[in-house]
């Protein structure tokens, strides 16, 4: 944190003092007189190492501060994601599938209660920092945004796979139009304290867990971090949230009416247009699928499914369309929050028709399913209030932390005899001053 908040590049470029910008005569709140927020910013994600063969993989974690402004902490050249620590990446023997992942999220909570440790510290008593122009800023240092996927969410809000983790809905609710009440850590600490089992024995607590959706973690890293809510740093972020959503469901729903022929056949038809992309090559037989290429999909689709399936279906999937295209949004008031909403309204309004129609299938066994049990549906929901409490959510995107990871982990692994990966990538981002 302290290597970011005074380098000389993010002179001009950082703010000190939290705001609310209003557009009304609303009042503004204030933080304390001389005390400066250095927002945490995390990001954690599993990347491989080598590229065509040893399957060596590594789990960094990167940090940021959230007063950077979003321009430049976003460019990949601003270099505003320095790795803080390599996640260990374990691997058990226990016969059950089930106690191994209980097992790993032990690991990793206590990992990071030692690493995050001093940061800890400095949000509850504060550390006098330099800033870019070598002043002397009173900070502390709160975690406001915790950038990762689902599966890593739910295991760091101790919850199970099919529960969300930022509110109590649990894999029944993720059809449900409206949110459920948030899951703060008060309410994961109070359901943890209640348990009354002995936590040594991790098969019987994970019984005694089991009531409440919890995952059987005892010790959450974020229990005594001050100023920061778990329903609330872990911020929407637009890859994992809703292009993920798209690829998985929404392309799937969209093959039905028309099959995967048609539909490569449609896109390929489509006139070349300037500055958009031309699937020549047809999607289905795309090797790789990243998040350019869903935005890039998500283009065409309602053009390309309008003749062929159903009024409502197309009302259902254009609604999910618009809502992606307001969420992205660079600035975004509070009549484009009305819009959001409206937009993710109308289509659990019109969603039942793909149950109806078939449509809504399992991508092994292609049998017709007839509910919603996708988590990433459910945090469609949180959206809308994420926007209202931390602004454009462009600010949290995935893509500026995996090309970080291009950076911090994959650049300077090319340079190793491949082994012992970890410690020779930090002496070589040290020496680049980078770590």
């Amino acid at each position: 944190v302290t290597s970011l908040f005074n380098h000389p590049f993010f002179a001009g470029k950082m703010d000190y003092m939290p705001f609310h910008l209003f557009t009304t005569a609303e009042c503004i709140s204030q933080v304390l007189e001389g005390a400066t927020l250095c927002g945490v910013v995390l990001s954690s994600d599993k990347t491989n190492i080598t590229n065509m063969c040893g399957g060596r993989v590594a789990h960094p974690l990167l940090i940021s501060l959230a007063n950077i402004k979003m321009a430049v902490r976003n460019k990949g050249s601003s270099h505003a994601f320095l790795l803080l620590a390599f996640l260990p990446i374990p691997q058990f023997v226990h016969p059950v599938q089930r106690m191994c992942s209980i097992l790993e999220a032990h690991l990793i909570h206590s990992c990071l209660d030692i690493i995050l440790e001093p940061l800890k510290q400095a949000a509850c008593i504060s550390r006098m920092m330099l800033d870019p122009v070598r002043n002397l800023q009173y900070c502390f240092t709160p975690l406001v945004s915790y950038i990762i996927d689902t599966p890593e969410a739910c295991m760091l809000a101790c919850v199970h796979g099919n529960t969300s983790p930022i509110t109590t809905a649990m894999y029944k609710d993720f059809g449900d139009p409206h949110r459920h009440p948030p899951c703060t850590a008060t309410l994961t600490l109070s359901q943890l304290a209640s348990i009354q089992c002995n936590p040594q024995d991790v098969a019987q607590y994970f019984a005694a867990c089991e009531p409440f959706r919890l995952s059987g973690m005892l010790l959450p890293f974020f229990r005594d971090w001050p100023l920061s809510e778990l329903s609330e740093f872990f911020t929407p972020e637009a890859l994992h949230y809703w292009h993920c959503l798209f690829w998985d469901h929404d392309v799937h729903w969209c093959i039905q009416p028309l099959g995967a022929a048609e539909l490569d056949f449609r896109f390929s038809i489509i006139p070349q247009i300037t500055d958009l992309h031309h699937f020549s090559s047809r999607i289905m037989k795309l090797k790789q699928v990243g998040g350019q290429i869903q935005r890039e999909i998500q283009q065409y689709i309602i053009a390309v499914i309008t003749s062929a399936a159903s009024p409502d279906i197309v009302i259902s999937l254009r609604a999910l369309m618009e809502f992606r295209y307001f969420s992205q949004a660079a600035t975004i008031t509070s009549i484009t929050r009305d819009k959001i909403k409206r937009a993710l309204q109308e289509f659990h309004d019109h969603k039942h028709v793909i149950i109806e129609d078939g449509l809504h299938r399992g991508q092994q066994t292609k049998a017709i399913l007839e509910h919603w049990h996708i988590p990433k549906l459910k945090l469609m929901q949180s959206i809308a209030p994420g926007i209202e409490r931390v602004s454009s959510l462009l600010q949290w995107s995935a893509d500026t932390t995996e090309h970080g990871h291009i950076e911090v982990v994959k650049d300077p692994a090319s340079s190793t005899n491949n082994h012992n990966y970890e410690s020779q990538i930090c002496r070589c981002l040290d020496c680049l001053k980078k770590c």
